[in-house]
C-alpha cells in the first residue's frame, strides 16, 4: 500500500518534502474500519498540521475521504465490507494522503448515493465544522421553523467551510449573510444559498448600513479571527454569540465581549475524535443527516477542483494552491 508522508514540518519556500513509501496494512481492532481510500480532499488544516513538530515520522496529512470498507474490527456495529463510505477521521490515526486508511466507525457514514466520489470527498470536514458551529456552539434547532427570524453572518462565504455552511444555514431557516469580495466569489456565495453577500474589502458596519441589516444573532468567522474580533463584537446583537474556526495570533481583550454579554468560542471538529468523547457518534450521525440532505437535493457539493492521482507533486501543489488563498469551494484529488 502507498502512502505519501514527511519526516519533518516544512514551509512550501523549502521545497517539496513530501515522499512516498509503503506500509503494510494494519488488522482493524474494535470499532475501525480499513478503508480502501478512492479521494480524499485537502483542507487548509492540513497545511498548517504540515508546519507543525512531527512526533512520529513519517507523518501522514489528510482529513477528508472517501472509499470501501475493506475490513471491519469486532465490534464494528454500523458498516459492512463493501459499504461505501465518507468521513473526516481523526488526528489520532495517520490520515488519508493514503491507499488504505484505518478509521473508527463512529467517524464514519455512507457516503450519499446520488453523487460521485469526488463531490463526496468535498463534504465531511467542512460539513462537521459546520453542524458543530451552528447545531452545538449556536445552538439552532433543528426544526427550521423555530429559527425563522434569526440571522448568521459568516465571514468568507466562499471558502470550504462558508459554502457548505451557508447552505445548512439557509435549510434550518437562518437569514443568511456572506462576505466575498470577487465577482466569482460572490456569484458563488449567492449559489450557495447566500441572501445577502457583503464585500467584506469595505467596513462591514457600512456594508451593514448599506443593506439595512441591524446586528445578527450568530457571527461565524472562517477568516483571520484577529481582523475581525472587534469588528464582530460590534455587529453581534446583545447576549449574541461568536465562533471562530481559525486560532488567534495576537493577543485579544476578552473583555470587550462583557458589555453584551457576548458568548465566544472556537469551533474544533477534532476535539470529539482527539478527546475520545462519549459522544463521539455524533459525526456519524452528522454526517448521515448530509448524506440525506444530499440525497433529497437540499445540499450540494462544494468541489470546484480535482487534481487526478495522489502524487508527491499533486499533494505539494494542492498545498500551494491553498495557502494562496484564493480558493473557492473545495480541492480534491482523486487517486
Amino acid at each position: 500500500m502507498k502512502a505519501i508522508g514527511a519526516d519533518r514540518n516544512f514551509n512550501l519556500d523549502e521545497g517539496n518534502l513530501f515522499y512516498e513509501f509503503d506500509v503494510e496494512p494494519t488488522q482493524p481492532r474494535q470499532h475501525e474500519l480499513l478503508i480502501r481510500v478512492k479521494t480524499i480532499s485537502v483542507n487548509p488544516v492540513d497545511t498548517k498540521i504540515r508546519k507543525t513538530p512531527v512526533e512520529q515520522a513519517p507523518r501522514v496529512l489528510g482529513f477528508d475521504g472517501v472509499g470501501t470498507v475493506e475490513a471491519i474490527g469486532p465490534d464494528v456495529t454500523h458498516f459492512n465490507i463493501g459499504d461505501e463510505v465518507y468521513y473526516s477521521g481523526s488526528p489520532k490515526y495517520q490520515g488519508s494522503n493514503q491507499d488504505m486508511q484505518l478509521v473508527d466507525e463512529r467517524l464514519v457514514a455512507k457516503k450519499p448515493n446520488n453523487i460521485t466520489d469526488v463531490e463526496a470527498a468535498s463534504l465531511p470536514l467542512t460539513g462537521l465544522t459546520a453542524y458543530e458551529t451552528l447545531f452545538d456552539a449556536f445552538k439552532i434547532s433543528f426544526n427550521p421553523a423555530d429559527n425563522k427570524g434569526k440571522s448568521i453572518l459568516i465571514i468568507n462565504g466562499a471558502g470550504g467551510v462558508g459554502s457548505i455552511a451557508t447552505q445548512i444555514a439557509k435549510h434550518y431557516g437562518l437569514n443568511v449573510i456572506t462576505t466575498a469580495s470577487r465577482e466569482e466569489t460572490y456569484n458563488w456565495s449567492k449559489d450557495m444559498g447566500a441572501d445577502i453577500v457583503l464585500n467584506h474589502k469595505n467596513d462591514l458596519a457600512e456594508e451593514f448600513k448599506k443593506y439595512e441589516i441591524s446586528e445578527v444573532d450568530y457571527i461565524f468567522c472562517t477568516f483571520d479571527t484577529d481582523m475581525y474580533y472587534e469588528k464582530m463584537i460590534e455587529l453581534v446583537k446583545p447576549r449574541g454569540t461568536i465562533v471562530t474556526i481559525v486560532a488567534f495570533k495576537g493577543k485579544q481583550d476578552l473583555n470587550l465581549l462583557k458589555p453584551k454579554s457576548i458568548t465566544f468560542t472556537h469551533e474544533f471538529m477534532s476535539a470529539r475524535p482527539i478527546h475520545e468523547t462519549e459522544d463521539m457518534q455524533i459525526h456519524r450521525d452528522y454526517l448521515t443527516d448530509i448524506t440525506e440532505k444530499v440525497e433529497t437535493g437540499i445540499y450540494k457539493p462544494t468541489v470546484t477542483e480535482v487534481f487526478e492521482g495522489l502524487t508527491v507533486e499533486n499533494l505539494f501543489k494542492a498545498h500551494i494552491k491553498l495557502e494562496n488563498q484564493g480558493m473557492i469551494g473545495k480541492l480534491v484529488i482523486n487517486l
